[in-house]
């Protein structure tokens, strides 16, 4: 079985940077096509800033060997044919990932497998036609993937087991988080909890029960403070005294109130969208999200450098 070495990333905007930053960190050469005009410029100044603001964090070495290790090619078959991994990460639309992947399956090394960065739709969607399908699937990360290490694996039906698997610990390898799912669903694990709780948190919103600034700050100073380090079953688990079954026992019949009052027209009104993008540009200009973006990389930093110090 080769060893994973040689990383190719196909399509480079702000998650597939990320995983550059990833595999290169973690001591893999990195191979980067993107299709736009100029992109090594562009992209390459904008990883510079990354790893730069990586290593101002601590969560990075030396910075030039990381940047070393990534380098462009000029056609996505340069990019391929060398590789033992591909993360594709283009376009999320189903006609785009189709025409990537069958590009990228005419191309692709006997060995090499192929993960797609796509956030929701199903790997199936756009592999059927591929040559090599039993190495594809879908490796989704959470954006930015080079500061949140949560990865899911998803397989299509015609995923090889050992490919996966295979996979899972090269995740584990380069320092992510990995979820492996039994098959597909859309949206997976991670969208779904939060298709959930965005839900409801819209529900709220357009009842009027409360303002957005204050459905963000419960999350924010309440359920995230626990979220941040334990999941919802351990964070039940020790919320009652003989745990998990006792506390379902107790406050099971209130939560299944809660379920009885959603009704399936409860969803993103476009007036509680409209009001609550209202409230949100009064906190915060469209002319200053990226400031703000870059402010929450940086408390990423601060969560990650203080989870690594328990960790030790």
């Amino acid at each position: 079985m080769n060893a994973i070495r040689n990383v190719a990333i196909v399509g480079a905007g702000l998650v597939g940077q990320g995983w550059a930053i990833v595999f290169a960190r973690a001591g893999m050469d990195v191979t980067v096509y993107d299709a736009r005009e100029n992109a090594e410029a562009v992209i390459g100044a904008q990883i510079d800033k990354a790893v730069g603001d990586l290593a101002a964090g601590g969560l990075c070495g030396d910075v030039s060997l990381v940047l070393s290790r990534i380098r462009f090619a000029r056609s996505l078959s340069e990019a391929v044919s060398g590789c033992d991994y591909v993360q594709e990460s283009a376009f999320e639309r189903i006609d785009v990932k189709r025409e990537v992947s069958l590009a990228i399956d005419a191309v692709l090394p006997a060995h090499a497998i192929v993960g797609s960065s796509t956030s929701g739709f199903p790997g199936s969607a756009f592999y059927e036609e591929c040559g090599n399908r039993e190495r594809l699937m879908v490796v989704h990360p959470v954006n930015p993937p080079h500061l949140v290490p949560l990865v899911e694996i998803v397989p299509t039906p015609w995923t090889a087991p050992q490919a996966a698997s295979r996979v899972r610990r090269l995740m584990e390898d380069v320092g992510q988080s990995a979820v492996s799912l039994s098959r597909e669903i859309p949206g997976f694990v991670l969208n779904r909890l939060q298709g959930a709780l965005l839900d409801e948190a819209f529900a709220l919103f357009a009842e009027g029960y409360a303002t957005a600034e204050d459905i963000d700050r419960t999350v924010r100073d309440g359920l995230g403070l626990r979220w941040s380090f334990m999941g919802p079953f351990e964070t039940i688990d020790l919320n009652a005294p003989k745990g998990l079954a006792d506390y379902a026992e107790r406050l099971g019949p209130m939560y299944a109130g809660f379920a009885d009052q959603r009704r399936a027209d409860r969803g993103w009104a476009p007036d509680a969208v409209t009001r609550a993008d209202a409230e949100r540009r009064e906190l915060l200009a469209e002319q200053d999200l990226d400031a703000r973006r870059s402010w929450r990389d940086e408390m990423l930093m601060r969560i990650v450098r203080a989870k690594q110090a328990v960790a030790d």
